[in-house]
């Protein structure tokens, strides 16, 4: 056999080699040495692919971060996932990523370009925390990242109608606007006290930038929250100017146990009140016309309450005079058919060492003398257009509500107020409404508010001057404004839904969002009708009495119908826990109001914040702590005179003189409760 060698172009012979024939037994050695040289390429290919893929995994891990196309999971010091979220508004092209330092960074997706980055933050030693930011750049492209909630118990977010502790999501619900709403005629919305920071057993805690239009939404099969910033289909507006680009950021920390994340949260992105509200409030009950009479409250009727206080004994930090004592809603004008002489009702009431606050809220009624006012000097929420007012329906009609970034309608506003306290002798108001919801979907203000929320901000603002005694049911970062903030209306019923067993879930929540000073609402609730366990008039007796011992554990106290409405026995019982309020919980409850200005931490507290890994302290609903040593335990089971308890491991002695020396958590079943009775434990 010959080889042929082209040389040139007409392919002329330059060299003949003569070429031997292999023989049978060369060629297996041949063969050997293919199958060793490809056998050699494959495995520097694959140590190549192998180092590659390593360092793209030590690209895209940071700390105990580890990120992919699709999403995070975070772990704890021990290893385990603490934390995990996925991307729903798109996947990640890991080739575009890159890392500098602690900063992950990434700027496109499969199919389009963004801002996104990851970056390791260590405030503390005890604390690794994640600051994670997506930000579209084209308009109108929601961003959603889902929070698998699976890992652990949660809390915090806001208050809603059916309370749970910790969060029970139920159902399927796409994003929605995480705005402020009164929940008693919305109750499938978030309630009128939010915030957008959610809190797990297992120490992670994660907190949404103010900034961000914020939406969520949950899968309770999947056990997932849907985390969405979008401006289309929204109340949310970017600011003037700005393109309508969506931004989620979030940061995500991770400390030892679940207190200690809190309270480090809770110091860095909350706001803390500056003063502690007026003592006789923690001290003593505050007595409302509300439950007992309605809008049918009348000069005679306060002065007989008033006197009937008096007449059975009771303290009162200050009498409430609530809706309604003008002629029309948005006058500040006492009724005169009503109240015939404001004046001398004021006096005798001050003679008789009552202090009187008032009910006010933010609306103006279109046939309110003030409407006009209003509208001629633009103090109202406008249209879109800015060229009308917005009329909007409350639960008292129709009218304009006044828009509070305007400084000249709360100018207006303050001054009506001011002029009712030097007139009268007003100590201080309730300041009800405040939500979001009685803002058309579509509006402008003076000043524009790109959170609608900001809203209940501007509003609860309004109360600061009268902060000792004031109380607001509504707040968004609103946790200085230092005076009480009261759960919405509950119903006279027993159950999770606005009943009495949502008063424990509901305070617990208000607490971790960081509002401290609570007003839990009128004692047997507000006896609406068709929603009240009882007679239809007054609330059930049994739930009264087991409300109001509930109640006496509260931060303050707050009656409406009065105790002699039942009969002697229930006055009787009310008087033994006005008394027991006063000398035992409230010297505790100041002494924990002192510490809030400076730490935040709760007054009320779940049992877990002194059993940080006790999985059964995680769930329990119907417990709670003043400070960390005195445990409350009431019955609230219809019929019941005893009830299951769960005492943390500790020394500790019942309000029977008993005591438990426990290294281990306790089951106490069937625990005796009498009707007159509530469970309680101090730490010894």
């Amino acid at each position: 056999m010959y080889q042929v060698v082209p040389g040139g172009a007409g392919g002329t012979i330059t060299d003949v080699i003569p070429k031997q024939k292999l023989t049978k037994d060369s060629r297996p050695l041949v063969g050997a040495v293919i199958i060793g040289l490809v056998l050699g390429i494959s495995a520097v290919t694959a140590w190549c692919y192998y180092i590659a893929s390593l360092r793209k995994a030590e690209l895209l891990k940071t700390q105990l971060l580890d990120l992919n196309k699709d999403g995070y999971i975070i772990r704890n010091q021990q290893g385990s996932i603490v934390f995990r979220m996925d991307f729903r508004s798109g996947t990640l092209d890991l080739d575009s990523c890159s890392k500098e330092g602690e900063m992950l960074s990434c700027d496109r997706t499969t199919d389009r370009k963004l801002n996104f980055f990851i970056e390791t933050v260590r405030p503390k030693d005890t604390v690794q925390c994640y600051r994670v930011r997506w930000e579209e750049l084209a308009p109108d492209i929601p961003v959603e990242h889902a929070m698998t909630y699976k890992f652990a118990h949660w809390y915090g977010g806001a208050l809603s109608a059916i309370q749970h502790w910790p969060i029970a999501l139920s159902g399927q619900q796409s994003p929605k606007p995480f705005v402020t709403s009164d929940i008693i005629s919305h109750r499938d919305e978030f309630g009128g006290i939010l915030e957008s920071y959610w809190l797990s057993s297992n120490a992670t805690a994660i907190k949404i930038n103010n900034s961000v239009p914020f939406h969520l939404g949950w899968n309770d099969t999947e056990r997932t929250m849907y985390f969405q910033a979008r401006y289309h289909d929204t109340p949310f507006k970017p600011n003037p100017g700005e393109e309508p680009c969506a931004e989620l950021s979030y940061r995500v920390c991770v400390g030892l146990d679940v207190t200690s994340i809190h309270k480090y949260m809770v110091r860095r992105y909350f706001n803390k009140p500056n003063k502690v509200p007026a003592k006789a409030m923690f001290r003593h009950p505050l007595w409302s016309t509300w439950a007992l009479h309605k809008t049918d409250v009348d000069q005679e009727k306060l002065l007989a309450y008033a006197a009937n206080i008096r007449k059975y004994g009771f303290n009162c930090s200050h009498l409430e005079l609530d809706d309604r004592y003008t002629s029309r809603y948005g006058e500040f004008q006492f009724d005169p058919v009503k109240f015939p002489n404001a004046s001398a009702m004021f006096q005798k009431l001050k003679t008789d060492k009552f202090l009187v606050s008032l009910w006010t809220h933010p609306f103006v009624n279109y046939d309110s003398a003030t409407f006009h006012t209003c509208v001629e000097r633009g103090l109202l929420v406008m249209e879109p257009t800015g060229g009308l007012p917005a009329l909007v329906r409350w639960w008292n009609g129709i009218g304009g509500i006044l828009d509070f970034t305007n400084q000249e309608a709360r100018d207006w506003f303050a001054s009506h107020l001011r002029a009712l306290r030097s007139k009268y002798g007003i100590s201080s108001f309730k300041f009800d409404a405040g939500e979001t919801n009685y803002l058309p979907w579509k509006f402008s203000t003076r000043n524009h508010i790109r959170d609608p929320s900001t809203f209940t901000r501007r509003y609860t603002e309004m109360a600061i001057p009268y902060n000792d005694r004031a109380e607001l049911r509504s707040g968004y970062q609103s946790q200085n404004i230092s005076c009480f903030f009261r759960p919405i209306d509950r119903d006279s019923v027993w159950g999770y839904e606005m009943g009495l067993k949502s008063l424990i879930p509901t305070v617990l929540t208000i607490s971790i969002l960081g509002y401290q000073f609570i007003l839990p609402d009128m004692i047997g609730g507000n006896a609406y009708r068709n929603r009240t366990d009882g007679n239809g008039v007054l609330p059930d007796r049994e739930l009264y009495i087991r409300w109001l011992e509930l109640s006496a554990f509260m931060p303050s106290m707050q009656f409406s119908i009065p105790p002699w409405e039942y009969d002697n026995e229930v006055v009787e019982i009310a008087r033994k826990y006005t008394a027991l309020h006063e000398s035992l919980v409230a010297p505790r409850v100041l002494e924990l109001a002192g510490e809030v200005l400076d730490t935040g931490d709760p007054i009320i507290r779940p049992l877990w914040w002194i059993a940080t890994g006790d999985e059964t302290a995680y769930k329990i609903d119907s417990q709670f702590l003043i400070g960390d040593d005195l445990m409350v335990a009431p019955v609230l089971e219809p019929g019941k005179q005893e009830r299951d308890i769960y005492l943390p491991a500790g020394r500790w002695r019942s309000y029977k003189g008993e005591r438990f020396d426990i290294k281990e958590p306790l089951h106490l079943t069937d625990y005796p409760v009498d009707l007159d009775e509530i469970a309680y434990f101090l730490w010894v």
